[in-house]
């Protein structure tokens, strides 16, 4: 072998002359290669100035004294660009990425490998094997590609749990979604351990409402219902409000009462009077 096996560096042979040569090119190279940082990855076209020492990664689609060279190394090199073809395992920094990349044989990507089939990851935070994925921050931004976005919870079966859960101090005070079932629910707890059914709704479409999970009509509540109370003079206009709006009045002739709207008037729903 007349060179080294990973970075190429030439070998002295005995007898040979002007062995400074040999040597100066293995330093040209070492001074190229160890401790890589490129300026860029990005770049297509070689920069008109370079400075003795600058170093690239050619990108695909390049031009000019880089043509041809995708994913080698483009070293400024004694007032010419020298290539060198990377092996895999090789790890560069990017000065204007701020990050490093790794050649994985074809090309050069984040060190490490991409994001995928990781156990754990944890953004400003320590993840851990019941919170796989864990983030410390202010907020976090789920953004659309060009149309809509989606964020989906996948449950294996429909007794199992897909919902949201809020918490004060890591204890749990809101949850919703499917609940240990495939009815859409809302429930609050004071406690974390004391959970109210608030609000469920069936696969139907059923509505029930303070405890009631099994709704039978369009909306069933577990209580009573107030419905908003005015005075005559303060009733919203009946046209408004629309046809089958209710209100309670209180001060109506002849005593409160529950008042619903035509669409035009508000009539007592005791005889249909309207309400003077």
């Amino acid at each position: 072998m007349s060179t080294t096996p990973n970075l190429a560096l030439p070998y002295l042979a005995a007898g040979q002359a002007q062995k400074h040569v040999t040597l100066n090119e293995s330093l040209r190279r070492l001074d190229a290669l160890v401790q890589l940082a490129v300026a860029s990855r990005s770049l297509a076209a070689p920069p008109a100035s370079p400075t003795e020492g600058d170093r690239y990664i050619v990108p695909a689609g390049a031009t000019g004294a880089w043509a041809g060279r995708t994913t080698q190394i483009a070293a400024w090199q004694d007032a010419a660009w020298a290539f060198y073809a990377p092996e895999t395992g090789w790890v560069a920094w990017l000065a204007d990425e701020a990050g490093l990349v790794g050649f994985d044989g074809a090309g050069w990507v984040a060190a490490g490998g991409t994001l995928q089939n990781r156990p754990l990851v944890g953004v400003n935070a320590t993840a851990d094997t019941t919170n796989r994925l864990s983030v410390n921050a202010p907020a976090t931004l789920l953004n659309h590609e060009g149309a809509g976005h989606q964020l989906k919870i996948n449950k294996a079966a429909a007794a199992d749990t897909a919902t949201l859960l809020f918490q004060t101090g890591f204890s749990g005070r809101a949850e919703i979604g499917l609940a240990g079932t495939d009815a859409f629910s809302f429930k609050v707890s004071a406690d974390g351990a004391a959970w109210s059914n608030a609000i469920h709704v069936a696969g139907d479409g059923k509505v029930g409402i303070g405890g009631i999970t099994a709704p039978s009509v369009a909306l069933q509540t577990g209580g009573p219902v107030r419905v908003a109370g005015y005075t005559v003079a303060g009733l919203p206009a009946a046209a408004a409000a629309g046809a089958g709006a209710i209100a309670f009045v209180s001060n109506e002739a002849g005593g409160a009462v529950l008042a619903f709207s035509d669409g035009a008037a508000w009539r007592r729903v005791t005889d249909r009077a309207v309400v003077a």
